[in-house]
């Protein structure tokens, strides 16, 4: 997959991807608008989004009505450290939703493609390059 990240002004960083794009901004009280969500807040909402998917397609595939399903993300903080130690996910299961199916929506969820990479987190590389004029000089 290619992202492509353009900077639309004030601290506002847009990520295009899939003929898609996704703002983000930085909160006022860090200096920029409030006009979308910050960075970090993007991450956790695909976490709750992902396991929000597999939560949906577990009822559709063994058509259990959706009306009434929810789904909740909270993240608990080191007091110390300020970084999230837990992410607590509740799920909200629909009104005659079948006993024997809650441990396995439950587990339908841990397959979440985002929760998986974060359990085997891949490696990180950055480059840099210095745009170059038309006559080849640096800019």
């Amino acid at each position: 997959m290619l992202i492509d990240v353009t900077f639309p002004g004030g601290l506002k960083v847009d990520a295009r991807l899939a003929g898609h794009t996704v703002h983000s901004d930085q909160r006022e009280k860090n200096e920029g608008d409030g006009s979308a969500p910050p960075p970090f807040d993007l991450f956790l909402a695909s976490i709750a989004t992902c396991k929000g998917f597999y939560a949906l397609r577990f009822c559709q595939q063994r058509e259990i009505d959706t009306e009434g399903l929810a789904l909740t993300l909270e993240t608990v903080k080191d007091p110390d450290t300020k970084m999230i130690r837990t992410i607590r996910t509740r799920l909200t299961l629909p009104t005659g939703f079948p006993d024997k199916y809650v441990r396995a929506v439950e587990r339908s969820m841990d397959q979440c493609t985002v929760k998986r990479h974060m359990m085997d987190p891949p490696s990180f590389e950055t480059e840099s390059r210095i745009l170059q004029t038309a006559s080849g000089s640096e800019s």
